[in-house]
């Protein structure tokens, strides 16, 4: 009696809508990506960072696309404080990075990852377009900036960059405030004074001597409005200490004392 051979189910044909053909292909080619935030206070080294993980990816022969807005270099460039810098895209208001990203696939080029420094300037919208190109492009996006304003406040990108990211990475460079301890908050000075009240994006930097500019600061000192120029004014000031009339006392002898 000869076996009889087991039953196979009828295939099943599944479709699925057709996508353009570099954009299916690009898809085929990327299996894995993440939207990454790396944040930290002024003066972290967030640029640097930035700077040498596109360096990083291209020796890899990746292809990328720098992103930055509103850098102390000017327009775009993405820069360090250590002087270097590349050229990239400025992002404003009506930057849309999904549709920026799709252009570039369509017309045949590559776009294995975005570098996108000063995200907290992005708009909670602009990261909901960072983390479509993440999920149905296969494009790693790492992004960069400061979580606080000079009121202690969120930016808006970097609030969406927390809620949305794969993984937040608080920099490991840190930040000294002027007393030596670890710096973090984010000062303005007007004048030299520091405020609390005013625009939450106002370009400055920590090396600037300017009308307006930013210093990072400890909690304590930045809770006491103490920066290191009223610091040092304090220093400086010819106010006694509260011992000062003691030691007068004691430099007048007993006699001086009893009367």
């Amino acid at each position: 009696m000869s076996p009889v051979a087991p039953a196979t189910a009828p295939a099943i044909l599944v479709t699925f809508p057709v996508r353009p053909t570099s954009l299916r292909a690009h898809e085929e080619q990327h299996r894995m990506a993440e939207l990454v935030f790396f944040s930290g206070t002024m003066d972290c080294g967030k640029s640097t960072l930035a700077l040498q993980t596109d360096h990083n990816h291209a020796a890899r022969g990746r292809a990328g696309i720098v992103f930055t807005s509103l850098d102390r270099a000017g327009e775009e460039t993405l820069s360090s404080r250590l002087g270097l810098q590349v050229p990239a895209v400025e992002v404003d208001p009506a930057t849309d990075f999904w549709h920026h990203v799709v252009d570039v696939l369509e017309s045949g080029g590559r776009c294995d990852y975005l570098i996108c420094d000063e995200a907290q300037f992005y708009s909670a919208d602009q990261v909901d377009q960072l983390a479509r190109v993440v999920d149905e492009l296969r494009v790693d996006v790492f992004a960069f900036g400061i979580l606080t304003d000079f009121r202690t406040k969120l930016f808006p990108g970097s609030q969406r960059l927390v809620e949305l990211a794969d993984r937040v990475q608080v920099l490991q460079v840190e930040a000294l405030c002027w007393c030596g301890a670890r710096a973090t908050q984010n000062a303005r000075t007007v004048n030299g004074a520091m405020v609390v009240e005013g625009e939450q994006v106002l370009v400055g930097d920590t090396s600037s001597a300017g009308v307006v500019a930013y210093e990072v600061l400890c909690r304590r000192h930045y809770m006491r409005r103490t920066t290191a120029t009223s610091a040092m004014t304090a220093h400086m000031s010819p106010t006694p200490l509260p011992f000062a009339d003691a030691d007068a006392r004691a430099t007048a002898g007993p006699m001086a004392v009893s009367s």
